[in-house]
Formats: C-alpha cells, sequence, structure tokens
C-alpha cells in the first residue's frame, strides 16, 4: 500500500524538478527544496506538512489527524488516512503541502565531513 501511494504522489509531481525522495518514518518523504513536503507511512497514511497555519483547516478534511511522533502531536504536520485519499483528496493535499512548503527558502545541503 506504501509502494502504490508513492506512486500516486510521484504521478502528481513528477514534473517539479525540485522535488526529491527520503526514506523517513518508515515509509517515503518527499521533498521540495530540500524541505519535508508529504509522505507515505507505513501503513499506508499520508504524511502532509501543511504549517500551523494551516491546521484548523486541515483537520477539517475527512480522514485528517494529527501526525503524531514519539507520542505527541507534529506541529504542522498530519496524517489522512487511507480510505480517504482518492485521487482528487490526494491532489489537494499535496497542494495545501505545497502551498506552505514552496514559501520556504530552500534547504542547504550538509556538507560532508571526511573522518579522521
Amino acid at each position: 500500500m506504501t509502494a502504490e501511494l508513492a506512486d500516486r504522489i510521484r504521478n502528481i509531481v513528477r514534473d517539479n524538478p525540485d522535488i526529491g525522495e527520503i526514506r523517513m518514518f518508515g515509509g517515503l518523504c518527499f521533498t521540495l527544496n530540500g524541505n519535508m513536503l508529504v509522505g507515505t507511512m507505513k501503513d499506508g497514511d499520508l504524511m502532509a506538512r501543511v504549517g500551523e497555519e494551516q491546521d484548523a483547516e486541515a483537520m477539517a478534511k475527512p480522514g485528517a489527524g494529527p501526525m503524531m511522533f514519539t507520542g505527541k502531536p507534529m506541529k504542522g504536520f498530519i496524517t489522512v488516512s487511507a480510505d480517504a485519499l482518492d485521487d482528487a483528496a490526494l491532489r489537494d493535499w499535496i497542494s495545501m503541502a505545497t502551498a506552505y512548503v514552496g514559501a520556504m527558502p530552500p534547504k542547504e545541503k550538509k556538507k560532508k565531513t571526511k573522518a579522521k
């Protein structure tokens, strides 16, 4: 289910050259300019970074809930249950996340240091 969701996300974001992918939270995280955007969770749910300003709007949508990490909610992040992710809803979540994350400055890549 996670691989299927990842493929669906790729189909939506594939024309954006600023999108990257990294393994995270037991799933796959898609980044925009190096910043977390959306991701797949182990159970097939979607993680979306919507920002604290859009929390209330996001939480009012079908299937939305707080993103829990180590037992505490992560502000500005939500999860969406897999059964609430038809194609239109997935596009809307990616759009909402892109509106927030796209306004962020690009994340600088960490410089690799040589071990002595």
